[in-house]
């Protein structure tokens, strides 16, 4: 095989290639459709919940679709942005798993059905919940909270995998790349917040964003011998 030239931009970057072929795989994995009676791609569901998840395994966002969830989890990280990334609420750089929940029992039914909405606002609020309870920081980064269930509803089966290869899992798992990146995060959201008129969900982002990357500093910090790793001396002449 011809080596590729770094000068040809036909070529996406190798981290984008990566996430793209990742996702992809992620995206064709069969998953049980109880109405067809054999397995499909987890992608082509409808209706569902899905949930992006850190290096940490840390829960970080979120959100329901009622078109496909392949369209729906690449609007999110590739090329086809959504509103929380251009906003600088979620950083595809920081998802290392994905996990969905479909309902295929949905699947031909109307996107305007009640009935079915009602469900998937109320599983999307039981896993964000699950989401909140299992974060150390008891927050997630969704804007907005989802809607209070009308119905009652139980979690259906889901799929959960990783969309990052070895390679670059070595790379971006790197602590301090990824505090200098979760920082460039929040220089970004602190622009949006000063250059726009905002509701709270986007500050409450903001400060989750600060205490994930405080943690994520001391835990740095600490492992580089803390307090025993600074020097002493006397200060410099300007």
């Amino acid at each position: 095989m011809m080596d590729r030239n770094p000068d040809d931009t036909n070529f996406p970057p190798f981290e984008t290639e990566d996430l793209r072929t990742n996702l992809a795989a992620f995206l064709s994995a069969p998953f049980d459709d109880a109405l067809r009676g054999r397995p499909r791609p987890v992608g082509s569901f409808t209706w569902g919940v899905y949930a992006f998840f850190d290096y940490d395994g840390e829960p970080i966002y979120v959100g329901q679709t009622k078109e496909k969830i392949s369209t729906r989890i690449r609007r999110h990280l590739t090329n086809q942005r959504t509103d929380a990334v251009a906003m600088s609420v979620l950083d595809p750089f920081e998802v290392f798993e994905i996990e969905v929940w479909p309902l295929p029992q949905f699947e031909r039914t109307p996107k305007g059905d009640l009935a079915a909405k009602a469900h998937l606002d109320a599983l999307e609020h039981l896993i964000y919940q699950k989401a909140i309870a299992d974060s150390r920081f008891k927050a997630v980064l969704n804007e907005k909270d989802p809607p209070t269930p009308m119905v009652a509803v139980t979690a259906p089966p889901s799929l959960r995998d990783r969309i990052v290869s070895e390679p670059v899992y070595r790379i971006r798992s790197h602590p301090d790349f990824r505090i200098a990146r979760r920082a460039l995060i929040i220089s970004r959201l602190g622009q949006v917040i000063a250059e726009r008129k905002v509701q709270g969900g986007l500050r409450r982002v903001l400060l989750t964003q600060a205490k994930r990357l405080q943690w994520l500093a001391d835990r740095r910090y600490s492992a580089l011998g803390g307090a025993a790793s600074v020097e002493t001396g006397a200060g410099e002449d300007d």
